[in-house]
């Protein structure tokens, strides 16, 4: 299974893409696909959508695992954000892939095993986990392979219990 994990961001998006299965994987390309604070929003959009299919059409993924929507004290922030969500799962949507969403506390969870893990944590983890030499840098990206690391070890306990009820 080969999993895109989005870190979604109106000026910096994170992306990860990881292969494997159960708890077995390793991570084949990360980065980010950035945008222009002073671009129309519209464009910036227009710019996300073509970033990510450019990754999608480049790795082929299954899945795409993204963070959810969480609470955010500015509102205008929380919409932006939404719009940018919704521009990818459309996109994934387009492409056929099975979408997966994860709080952003059950990724932290998954990876570190404290949902309020801080940003150097993750990173740290997301190293380790993935046998990577260093800390994935911009965080975004790092936070784009917890993503996706968080994908696979519940769509792998999911999978176990489909299989117990059967």
């Amino acid at each position: 299974m080969r999993v895109l994990g989005i870190d979604p961001g109106s000026e910096t998006l994170g992306w990860g893409v990881v292969e494997g299965s159960g708890s077995k994987y390793t991570s084949l390309a990360f980065g980010t696909v950035r945008s222009k604070s002073r671009d129309a929003f519209s464009k910036r959009l227009m710019g996300i959508y073509a970033g990510v299919a450019e990754v999608i059409d480049a790795h082929s993924p299954d899945v795409l695992s993204i963070e959810e929507a969480f609470y955010a004290t500015n509102v205008s922030v929380a919409m932006k954000l939404g719009q940018v969500r919704g521009v990818v799962l459309l996109l994934a949507e387009q492409r056929g892939l099975a979408i997966a969403e994860y709080a952003p506390r059950l990724i932290k969870q998954t990876v570190v095993g404290y949902g309020n893990a801080e940003k150097h944590q993750v990173g740290e983890m997301v190293r380790i986990l993935l046998g990577l030499r260093t800390v994935p840098t911009p965080h975004d990206a790092a936070d784009a392979l917890a993503t996706a690391i968080c994908h696979f070890h519940h769509a792998g306990a999911a999978a176990r219990i489909l299989k117990q009820s059967l």
